[in-house]
């Protein structure tokens, strides 16, 4: 059963830096770091400043987290560490690799706001809020009646603008007193305070369910607060911003000029006051370049004085000063006079001398030198002037757009003739100061304490970088003046920290600290000009006494990514996003998708998943309170319909007041003084100062409200837009776990319908389901009343057009429907066909659908069975009696009868293993076949548009042969398949768009369940491990399976255990023994399934390690009765078809047995287990099993015999029958010992005897017949194996397991024993003498010093018929290390081991051949057939491409030397190990087979031609796991 606490885990890897990247969580979840596979193994630590609970939030302090091992192993691949999260807002996390800062980045949690008496929850998508200009409610005692028109219209969150004292231009957002409540609010005989509004605000959200929340102002404060007047260091100012002093005496030169040209002194010049053309515009632009550009040279600021610099440099050339030594990279350049005094700026002497170097000391010398100085200073000034022209080019095209906008533009404010009132352009500074002339005003710019009086003012820049503050030093937007300028406020300047301003810190603090006393969020206002260090200071300040603050801002930066900054930083719980952007309601549908929800029908997630990347949760507006007006833009008839798209959106919504009055012009922040109407149920229509239900779109509102709030509350999540023709917008909420929808459907009008067509015809629509009732119908009507006419009181809407509504109406009693026909899309899909009939524009109509209550039932009995796998499915479920029996049976205990090979069956076989019975795998159309039969693969992603989903929407299939294919089987298998069938028989009868995700919840439900089966009835290891380990142990059921036709010999009949089953045809007992398959798909089934090299080199890691004992038993002992020549078998053919072609498997499978001894609980009985031989001597002809029983002792004392007798013989049927490739001469078969140093030998050049059995098969390239790796001779592997199998035979000698001590064998016509002591001996004394390749060139041991071209290494062989062959790097000696490490001494293995590493490691698997070798290649193309001898038909296989299963050897054998070589290299190697194993792990996961490769191509690149998953490369991958 999964638990039901949200766990979300966030991968860390190295280097990823996602601080632009939002992460947002819910309080309760736990989020869980892990490590991604760059850092698996690296010693990394995670730092947040998350606090502990109960303790406050720092920002600044970080504390470090604990990792959790859940495996307490040394793979701690699923290592985590925590944070519970309990606590609203903005946390930073970052970690480091040993001390070095790795990544980071936020995460954000959201507030939980409570409401009501009872203190309830009012969950984000819920919000509906209305904003008020606070200016606008009047003397507070009147402000219950007038907000009380929110609260009869459903809204649960009012917004005010602030509520300080306001400046003298009466703007909502320009603050004369941050501390002080609004005067106006007060009447003469009483004095409202913060407490008041405290106590409003308290009883809005305990008797209203209403909750406030206010602006913060960070930037700007009035230019008339008293504050700013005693600390002008708040501000920007000439004092602390010199730089701004140019820009100041452009302004001052403008508002000279804008008097003038008011006072008609430029009429002569073709300026009057009024402008109104572009002639008049031309005129400007001409006076300002040729009248006041010259004489306020703005240049001179940024110049140097040529006669005082040239002289000073005569001076010092004169003195003959010693020049400093100056960069000679160093040019020339103007250093701008801090200062900005005109003509201030200076050059730098030092690099003035070095450059300009008298030939001499006469004075005509100097002179010249002084001359080539002057022209470099005159050339430097003429750049800077180029560059002030090019700043007062911007300057005028600036001011002259601005004008055009004030005064011409058809949608501008057309303000007028120019007065000093509405001068021509608004002043950017500050001027408090009686006026005088030019001149005399700017030599007060140096006089501290009357410059720091000139304050610039705040604005916004088009198109600017939001992280740039425009007023510091580096910016010219002053001087360009691209300043869209407030003229009534100063923007204020924080510096990086409190101590740089902290009066103004403080104030702000404070203020920030009464508003969070008193309401329940913020809306940072301009907040992406707020620089982001002081909206964190502020914010954390209101969270320690708000913790669940709930903050939301509008954002105009242009780009999501910057928008995350802000959101992530500050913890913004809603973005404002308005609908009044949108150009058309296609447009509006889009956002309405775009901002919420998930898609209809979406897959259920399990509870502890990834944490994924999301966009910020939206306060959705259909219009905000500095938007232009709708009813101007659209039309009046547009408000219900839009407001409606708004309020379907899955995320929280909000509008505006007077929006729903149909106000028909912008309510102005700064220049509206009027009040807000008040709520009077009784009011006539024709009542300006009052309001209710009859008003507007009042009544709709109210409704619709109720629906966002019952939608956002139930869970209606999924979300689906429809565009039905231009106008017409259907939205579908939908609740996944009662799948109910609601849909509206709204007929917009962007175009007025009184001047503008409207087709009559409307389009029909379907609609999937059963109609439950009509929630709301409602349209846009006119009525007889007077028309509107501006109220001077009150802000009062238009009182000719209103809304008829009718609520929770049945589909036969809608005006606006004419009739609704069922028709049916399938057996259990019904579709209602609406014919609207009055739905006009500004109309809509919504309906509550259900299912067809027959679909409805299955969905709930569905539910039911799958709360035995998730508590998600209790909501919506149904228990009913008359099932189907299977179905009263929880799916775990039918499912915990099946063995592992009967899970294989359920779980696995790929195309060729399911041919064999007669099946094969679903082919999906337009896509493409499914890997595997069994239930690995059948799971979609989420991804509703998958070729997948659809077929599973278009038919049953899919879901017909998932179930057919298991009931065609016997026994548990068929059980299984019964359970789904039972399953699926309610999954057809639900409707086709949710089959995807109620198929997956079945699958995922079963899949999860069978996996825990089958670890079950796995090692401790295995299900003690971690979840790497057990992913990779499922190899083991993909791997070992029974098909149709037995793969393995038939054991012995005294053999006790042997599975049996009831053959088909015959109906007789005949045994099944599981079988390992080489890899899949290419050697998966038939006679090319089971190989004795392979499954021997497999074994350890797929059955030992995971405990499936009874099988690796089976298997030794059917190989065991195959032994013929002394040899086990390659390609096993069932024993009759067997090649006895290679000299290594023999040597894997007495490895094994020893594992298999030195594993299993009494593992040595094996050894007295019947063998059943099928070729008692070399040449008799296969004997049935029982024929001739031996001990197993006895066979593998036979091998050991027949290997010192030595081994030759012809391979049977010889020829092309059995290779068509072989040449004649490699049909001979040799193996043995060598006398003198008890080495294995074997082989010759015309074949290849071991696992590196490429043979050439290209005649273009001639080298068909010619094995490319024979390592005839010893190979260091085999020498490894054959020392394991003879020092355990010893040790089992010595305490009588073994019955033999010696080998007898016939030498010159006598018999010789050969006792395993001396054979041990001599293989320890010879190994390292010739094999190693020694640091000394002058080794007497050394046969062939002249093919050396690598020293510290292992030969791969010794004794080849091509000596050079012998000194290749290769990865087998590795091999040989882990099997037999006493042969090595522990430096020189670990020097091998290191050279191996730098040479052969790649990302998965090991080259096969030294790159440095001539014929190195490390791409494989079995399929390319060329002239290249080294390359033609796939000759490079063993030459270069990386093999996977070596990997294993190389890392168990850096681990085992590492802890000989003491704790440091211990450590290193345990890194090494986990971060190989990573790639490993990260492959696994991805790849659609759930497996491991038999190769990949030079640098871990994909080999087309490989085994997509091999059993010998998981088992060697699980090994080295299991050595960890």
């Amino acid at each position: 059963m999964e638990h039901s606490k949200q766990i979300r885990i966030l991968l860390l890897n190295e280097m990823e830096k996602l601080e632009k990247t939002l992460f947002r969580l819910e309080q309760g979840f736990e989020l869980q770091f892990r490590l991604g596979p760059t850092l698996q193994g690296k010693a990394v630590t995670v730092y947040t400043n998350y606090p502990f609970p109960g303790e406050t939030f720092n920002r600044e302090k970080f504390r470090s987290l604990d990792w959790e091992n859940p495996t307490e192993r040394e793979d701690d691949s699923d290592k985590y560490c925590k944070l519970h999260l309990q606590q609203s807002g903005s946390f930073q996390y970052f970690f480091l690799q040993g001390n070095e800062k790795s990544g980071g980045g936020y995460i954000v949690v959201d507030p939980i706001l409570h409401v009501g008496a009872d203190n309830h929850v009012l969950p984000l998508d819920c919000v509906t809020l209305q904003t008020f200009l606070a200016k606008c409610l009047g003397p507070f005692d009147e402000w219950e009646s007038r907000l009380r028109v929110a609260k009869e219209s459903g809204y649960n969150m009012i917004h005010f603008t602030p509520l300080q004292t306001l400046g003298l231009s009466r703007s909502c957002y320009s603050l004369a007193d941050q501390l002080e409540l609004n005067p106006d609010f007060s009447r003469p005989n009483r004095k409202y305070t913060w407490h008041d509004v405290g106590q409003l605000v308290e009883k809005l959200k305990k008797e209203w369910n209403v909750l406030c929340i206010t602006d913060v102002v960070y930037n700007h404060t009035a230019a008339n607060s008293k504050w700013i007047q005693e600390h002008p260091e708040s501000a920007y100012n000439l004092v602390n911003s010199p730089h701004l002093k140019p820009a100041w005496v452009l302004d001052r030169a403008l508002w000279h000029f804008s008097c003038d040209v008011a006072d008609g002194k430029y009429r002569e010049k073709g300026i009057p006051a009024l402008i109104e053309n572009d002639q008049h515009m031309n005129c400007i632009r001409k006076t300002i370049w040729e009248d006041i550009y010259p004489k306020i040279k703005l240049w001179e600021f940024f110049q140097v004085d040529i006669s005082r610099t040239v002289e000073q440099f005569k001076r010092l050339l004169t003195q003959g000063n010693k020049v400093t030594k100056s960069d000679p990279k160093q040019h020339l350049k103007i250093l701008q006079d801090p200062e900005y005094r005109r003509l201030g700026c200076t050059v730098d002497m030092n690099i003035a001398l070095a450059t300009f170097i008298p030939h001499d000391n006469g004075p005509a010398a100097i002179n010249e030198c002084c001359n080539w100085f002057r022209k470099k200073i005159e050339e430097l000034n003429s750049e800077k002037h180029q560059l002030l022209n090019y700043h007062q080019e911007q300057a005028v095209n600036c001011l002259l757009g601005n004008v055009f906008y004030e005064r011409m533009a058809g949608h501008g404010p057309k303000v007028g003739p120019v007065t000093r009132k509405y001068p021509l352009v608004t002043r950017y500074f500050t001027f408090p100061f009686e006026e005088m002339a030019l001149s005399t005003e700017e030599s007060m710019i140096h006089v501290p304490n009357k410059a720091c009086f000139f304050m610039a003012h705040n604005g916004w820049v088009m198109g600017d970088d939001p992280l740039r503050n425009f007023a510091e030093p580096g910016s010219d937007v002053y001087l360009r003046r691209e300043l869209i300028c407030w003229g009534d406020s100063v923007k204020l300047r924080y510096g990086n920290k409190p101590e740089d301003s902290p009066y103004l810190w403080a104030h702000m603090k404070k203020y920030t600290e009464i508003t969070a006393t008193y309401f329940q969020g913020v809306r940072l206002d301009n907040c992406h000009s707020t620089p982001l260090h002081v909206a964190e200071y502020m914010l954390d300040a209101a969270r320690k006494l708000q913790p669940n603050l709930y903050v939301v801002a509008e954002l105009f930066t242009g780009s999501e990514d910057l928008d995350n900054i802000f959101v992530t930083r500050l913890g913004i719980s809603s973005l404002i996003r308005e609908a009044m952007s949108a150009y058309n309601s296609h447009e509006e549908g889009r956002l309405v998708y775009r901002y919420g929800g998930e898609p209809v029908g979406s897959f259920v997630q399990p509870c502890l998943r990834p944490l994924m990347p999301a966009i910020a949760h939206a306060l959705f507006m259909d219009i905000t309170h500095d938007n232009e007006c709708p009813i101007v833009h659209r039309s009046a008839f547009d408000a219900l319909p839009s407001t409606t798209i708004v309020s379907m959106a899955s995320c929280a919504s909000g509008s505006t007041r007077g929006y729903d009055e149909l106000v028909p012009h912008q309510i102005s922040v700064v220049s509206e003084e009027r009040f807000y109407t008040k709520w009077n149920p009784g009011a006539l229509p024709s009542s300006t100062g009052e309001v209710n239900f009859q008003s507007g779109i009042i009544a709709a509102r109210c409704a619709i409200n109720k629906l966002h709030q019952e939608l956002g509350a139930k869970g209606f999540i999924q979300v689906y837009v429809d565009q039905v023709d231009e106008d017409i917008v259907a939205v579908t909420r939908h609740s996944p776990s009662v799948h109910q929808s609601v849909v509206a459907v709204s007929r917009t009008a962007f175009r007025n319908p009184k001047t503008s067509f409207y087709s009559k015809e409307v389009p029909q629509m379907c609609i999937p389901g059963k109609i439950e009732e009509v929630v709301l119908e409602a349209r846009t009507v006119e009525r007889n009343t007077s028309p509107y006419r501006k109220d001077e009181h009150s802000i009062n809407g238009m009182p000719n057009i209103t809304v008829e509504i009718r609520e929770h109406i049945q589909l036969n009693e809608s005006k606006i429907v004419k009739q609704a026909g069922i028709a049916t899309k399938g057996p259990n899909e019904y579709i209602q066909e609406i014919e609207f009939e009055n739905l006009s524009p500004g109309s809509i109509i919504i309906f509550r659908v259900s299912l067809d209550p027959h679909a409805q039932v299955a969905v709930g009995i569905l539910r039911n069975h799958l709360t035995q796998f998730s508590p998600h499915f209790k909501s919506g479920s149904l228990a009913v009696d008359n099932l189907d029996p299977i179905l009263k049976i929880p799916f775990a205990s039918i499912a915990s009868k099946l063995t592992l090979p009967e899970l294989n069956q359920v779980l696995y076989r790929c195309e060729s293993e399911e041919q064999e019975d007669g099946g094969g795998c679903y082919d999906i159309p337009n896509w493409s076949s499914l890997k595997y039969a069994g239930l690995q693969e059948i799971r979609p992603k989420n991804d509703l548009g998958h070729p997948f989903c659809d077929n599973l929407r278009s038919g049953d299939w899919m879901i017909d042969y998932v179930s057919g294919r298991l009931i065609s089987r016997s026994g548990t298998i068929a059980e299984v398949g019964k359970w789904l069938q039972a399953m699926f028989f309610y999954l057809k009868q639900i409707p086709r768009y949710l089959i995807p995700c109620y198929f997956d919840a079945i699958l995922i439900g079963a899949y999860t369940t069978l996996l825990d089966v089958a670890w079950k009835q796995m090692s401790s290891f295995v299900q003690n491990g971690s979840t790497f380990v057990k992913h990779l142990s499922l190899g083991s059921v993909q791997m070992c399976g029974v098909g149709k036709f037995p793969c393995l010999p038939l054991l012995s009949p005294s053999l006790l255990d042997v599975p049996c089953r009831l053959n088909e045809i015959t109906r007789e007992k005949e045994q099944c023994c599981a079988s390992l398959a080489a890899g899949l798909p290419h050697f998966s089934a038939g006679l090319f399934r089971c190989w004795g090299r392979d499954t021997f080199i497999a074994l350890r890691g797929l059955l030992l390690v995971t405990g499936r004992y009874l099988e690796a038993r089976n298997i030794i002992l059917a190989f065991a009765g195959t032994l013929r020549h002394g040899l086990i078998p390659n390609l096993l053919g069932e024993g009759t078809y067997a090649r006895y072609n290679c000299r290594d498997a023999v040597w894997w499978w007495l490895q094994c047995i020893q594992d298999y001894c030195r594993l299993v609980p009494n593992g040595l009985d094996i050894l007295r287990c019947p063998v059943s031989r099928m070729y008692p001597t070399d040449d008799s002809a296969p004997l049935p099993a029982g024929t001739l029983d031996q001990p197993l002792f006895e066979v593998i004392q036979e091998a050991m015999q027949r290997h010192m007798q030595g081994i030759q013989f012809r391979e049977r049927n010889a020829g092309p029958q059995i290779d068509r490739n072989m040449k004649d001469e490699g049909f001979t078969i040799t193996a043995g010992i060598n006398e003198e140093t008890g080495f294995v030998y074997g082989g010759n050049r015309f074949n290849c005897g071991t696992w590196m059995d490429k043979m050439g098969e290209s005649d273009r390239a001639r080298n068909r017949g010619i094995p490319a790796t024979p390592r005839d001779g010893s190979a260091v592997e085999i020498v490894g194996l054959c020392k394991s199998a003879v020092r355990w035979l010893l040790e089992l000698s010595q305490k009588n397991i073994f019955p033999y001590h010696e080998v007898r064998i016939k030498r010159h016509g006598k018999v010789v024993a050969v006792s395993y002591e001396q054979w041990n001996r001599k293989i320890q004394d010879n190994f390292e003498k010739l094999f190693y390749v020694s640091e000394d060139p002058s080794d007497p041991n050394e046969k062939h010093p002249n093919l050396v071209h690598k020293r510290g290494i292992y030969k791969d062989s010794y004794g080849a018929s091509s000596p050079w062959c012998d000194y290749q790097l290769r990865p087998n000696f590795t091999i040989a290390m882990v099997v037999a490490p006493e042969l090595f001494t522990t430096e020189k293995a670990w020097k091998a081991l290191e050279i191996a590493e730098k040479k052969l490691l790649g990302p998965l698997g090991m080259k096969t051949l030294d790159p440095d070798d001539m014929v190195y290649c490390g791409i494989y193309d079995n399929a390319l057939d060329n002239d290249n001898y080294n390359l033609a038909r796939g000759f490079n296989y063993h030459q270069g491409p990386e093999w996977l299963w070596p990997v294993g050897y190389f890392l168990r054998a850096k681990l085992y030397f590492s802890r000989l070589m003491g704790p440091e290299t211990t450590a290193k190697t345990m890194f090494l190990v986990k971060n190989v194993l990573s790639r490993h792990y990260v492959h696994l996961e991805r790849s659609p087979w759930k497996g491991l490769p038999e190769l990949t191509n030079e640098n871990g690149q994909y080999c087309p031609f490989s085994c997509e998953t091999q059993a010998w490369s998981i088992a060697s991958v699980l090994e080295t796991l299991y050595d960890l």
